[in-house]
């Protein structure tokens, strides 16, 4: 299959439906990561299981359109994102809801939250989009270019996140449990995208090429 798939004047619709796509899975991934879990004894957090939708979309675009554009809807989604994920912490922060007033004092820890998401994606996503790239390149195998950009870029995501967020962080219990929580983090999201997401990603694409290929064909008919 050609690298672009996608018509090009769909393209920009395309591109800003998925910026708009990461900029709320990077939202509810902030304020889900502050509600913690136990899964089988040890600590996680909700943050886990929404992640991963971004890296579908990701692996997605660069199937479809390139690494390029896949590199413009992350410089395009960061900084809302980044801002968003402040605001809705502040606002959400610990679970609930404390008021547009909350918006008035500077909150340190939501900040860094935001800020260590903010990295966290963009390393995390620029690295999954190299490796996704080079191996679908190399290999027919459609599976094997996501799960092991997969594996690569939520390692990264997970460990910078995790370090920048709650390394002595004024949170007691996420400080002194971010190492356990970060590694059953990247177990979990691993175990999502391998056994889930990666398996959707086919779904999706043999779905998205058949509707392009029968555009294709009414567009050649009419003419």
């Amino acid at each position: 299959m050609p690298t672009l798939m996608a018509p090009p004047s769909r393209v920009p619709l395309f591109l800003s439906l998925l910026v708009a796509f990461h900029i709320a899975i990077v939202i509810a991934s902030n304020y889900l990561v502050q509600l913690p879990i136990t899964l089988l004894g040890f600590h996680s957090t909700w943050g886990a299981f929404s992640f991963p939708f971004i890296f579908l979309a990701t692996d997605l675009t660069v199937r479809l359109v390139g690494k390029g554009p896949a590199r413009r809807v992350i410089a395009w989604a960061m900084v809302p994102a980044l801002v968003a994920s402040y605001i809705v912490g502040v606002l959400f922060h610990d679970g609930h809801f404390n008021g547009v007033g909350a918006l008035g004092a500077f909150n340190t820890f939501v900040f860094r939250i935001a800020f260590a998401s903010f990295a966290a994606y963009v390393l995390g996503q620029l690295l999954d989009i190299q490796v996704f790239d080079r191996i679908r390149q190399a290999s027919r195998a459609w599976w094997l270019a996501p799960a092991a950009a997969s594996v690569v870029g939520q390692a990264l995501d997970t460990a910078a996140f995790f370090s920048i967020a709650f390394w002595r962080s004024s949170d007691a219990f996420m400080a002194a449990n971010w190492m356990e929580i970060a590694v059953v983090d990247y177990v979990i999201k691993l175990a999502v995208s391998l056994l889930l997401f990666v398996p959707a990603y086919g779904v999706a694409l043999a779905a998205i090429v058949r509707v392009m290929r029968q555009g294709s064909v009414a567009r050649a008919g009419a003419a």
